[in-house]
């Protein structure tokens, strides 16, 4: 398979997009570390690709707190002797009145989105220095685009896409890949309850799926693939295309 032998680390594999990008990597053969807050969704998803005969290992992380990122790290390498792939996807979506805002929340938001991606892709750099990597980032349309009182949201998600770039060009020489990928509207619950004008704001014609993120994950973290680096990819079914009208 075209991950056996390689170890990628994924925050907030927990739940929603990462637990989709997770199952992805290990049904690839990858060795999975699920990095998450949530102990609860992080150890049934461990116990539910054990049972799948595939390598996993949950360490539960607050991906904010320098000292746990460090110890994430300094255990997957233990375990496992290496990192090849990163994916930065833990984060928070949260919206709030912008003249209520406190700044205790602004930075919450910013510490769980956006720090992290620097924390996370520093520990990780460190080790993947020796023999190359791929870090890949989750940002957002977001970042492009915004609905009011999204201030904070839109903020974290606009610095990944420029963090993104500038630990390209850092990392390059060491043969370390850093892209970054934008999802649109990736349903993460019960896809069937959608409506018909819920999926016809695309030009796919459909709302998307995790799959949808993870499918573009194993792509830039394929090695053949390391002419691309520093890209922001938006994968949103052609919505911020959409020219919609309200009659």
């Amino acid at each position: 398979m075209m991950f056996t032998g390689k170890t990628v680390v994924i925050t907030g594999a927990g739940n929603g997009i990462g637990k989709g990008i997770a199952k992805e990597f290990a049904a690839k053969g990858a060795v999975v570390v699920i990095a998450d807050i949530d102990e609860d969704a992080g150890r049934l998803l461990e116990a539910e690709l054990l049972g799948l005969k595939t390598k996993a290992m949950f360490i539960p992380t607050d991906v904010k707190d320098e000292t746990s990122v460090q110890s994430l790290f300094t255990e997957a390498a233990s375990r496992f002797g290496k990192v090849d792939i990163l994916v930065n996807n833990a984060g928070i979506s949260e919206f709030h009145a912008f003249f209520e805002m406190t700044v205790d929340v602004w930075d919450k938001i910013l510490d769980t989105n956006l720090r992290s991606v620097f924390l996370c892709s520093q520990a990780a750099g460190r080790i993947m220095k020796t023999t190359g990597g791929a870090i890949i980032n989750i940002a957002s349309t977001r970042a492009r685009m915004s609905e009011p009182d999204t201030e904070a949201y839109s903020a974290s998600k606009g610095g990944i896409v420029s963090l993104t770039h500038a630990l390209a060009r850092t990392l390059g020489p060491y043969n370390i890949t850093v892209n970054c990928i934008s999802p649109g509207w990736i349903e993460t619950g019960d896809y069937e309850m959608l409506s018909a004008a819920d999926h016809s704001q695309h030009i796919s014609g459909r709302v998307g799926k995790p799959d949808d993120i993870a499918r573009a994950c194993l792509f830039l973290a394929d090695s053949r693939n390391n002419f691309i680096t520093g890209e922001n990819i938006i994968i949103d079914g052609g919505m911020t295309k959409k020219m919609i009208y309200v009659d």
